[in-house]
């Protein structure tokens, strides 16, 4: 028998005010055909002013934890991915836990941007396959409003804001391909892309939060290249094929960015669940965002073989497959 971390629940929060790309024709030399041609956004959400990421995490987690039909009390250790927490210390995770009244077990966040929810993912199934814990809670929360120039149009119009969760569960499989649960994990980093997304501020260097810098076409050469390779190295390790796979579940970043990676891969477009219209980029949130959104559609079902892969500053990247 092999022991499986296994997703038994999913659920996400949205802000309320949604901003769709003719807002930023007000202020912006931009238009909506300019945004929805060049990255499929037509809309996406932010905060409102008293919001924040932690809040956003909480009621996310709320929900998932609903849909798996347990308690806070259940959970053993809860892995929050964000770019964007409330303060610079404590983590996130650990508000989280106050927030839900979480009353045993650890917190602690994960910073890869928007990679972030994998690598909160992999750390995650460590955690379960070590025997540290048997059920966690992984987050994916971001406010990137709050760090964008919204001088920049070439970065403002691209992010929103959101939260996502997922509750793993400890259980046993055959060790073969159709366990239900994480199949592979693979995570990258290379330091020397670090000026192509990165924030301009810090603790260390500003002492302020900064604002987001991108150069656009050349972390778009990266993203397709290095997502198909780390989902198909993913997928080797589970001993599984591109055909095999039910979902490619990406992160949200662009749609000619989805579209080529689902292309190099063999994957068609109707495998793929799509999301970035209605969201924008929330970073660490947009996997989990994207996961819950094909759950509650109907179209992502027990059983189903995805494939989650992000890219982010760093640059980070990496993928995990995952038999719903």
């Amino acid at each position: 028998m092999t022991l499986r971390a296994v997703a038994i629940g999913i659920g996400h929060y949205l802000p309320e005010r949604i901003v769709p790309n003719s807002e930023f024709e007000k202020t912006l030399d931009t238009s909506d055909e300019w945004i929805r041609t060049r990255t499929g956004i037509e809309r996406r959400h932010f905060a409102a002013e008293s919001e924040t990421t932690s809040q956003m995490a909480v009621i996310a987690a709320e929900r998932a934890l609903a849909h798996a039909g347990i308690t806070a009390d259940d959970i053993d250790a809860i892995v929050v991915a964000t770019s964007t927490p409330d303060l610079t210390f404590p983590s996130v995770g650990t508000m989280v836990q106050e927030g839900l009244g979480m009353t045993k077990g650890f917190a602690f966040d994960v910073q890869a941007v928007c990679a972030g929810f994998i690598y909160a993912l992999t750390n995650a199934n460590g955690l379960i396959l070590s025997g540290q814990a048997n059920r966690v809670l992984v987050i994916g929360a971001e406010t990137f409003s709050r760090i964008m120039d919204w001088n920049d149009r070439s970065t403002c119009v691209l992010f929103g804001d959101g939260a996502g969760a997922l509750v793993l569960e400890a259980r046993t499989g055959s060790g073969n391909p159709q366990d239900r649960g994480i199949l592979a994990c693979d995570l990258n980093s290379d330091g020397h892309y670090r000026d192509m997304l990165y924030v301009d501020g810090g603790v260390s260097t500003s002492g302020q939060a900064g604002k987001l810098r991108m150069q656009g076409n050349p972390l778009f050469r990266q993203a397709v290249s290095k997502l198909s390779e780390t989902a198909e190295t993913s997928l080797a390790k589970a001993r599984l094929k591109p055909e095999d796979v039910d979902w490619i579940v990406p992160h949200q970043a662009n749609i000619r960015i989805i579209q080529g990676t689902a292309k190099k891969m063999g994957v068609p477009m109707d495998k793929v669940i799509v999301t970035v219209q209605d969201h924008g980029n929330t970073s660490a949130a947009s996997i989990p965002l994207a996961l819950s959104v094909g759950v509650s559609e109907g179209r992502i079902k027990t059983g189903d073989l995805l494939v989650t892969e992000a890219i982010g500053g760093g640059l980070a990247w990496g993928s995990v497959v995952i038999r719903w």
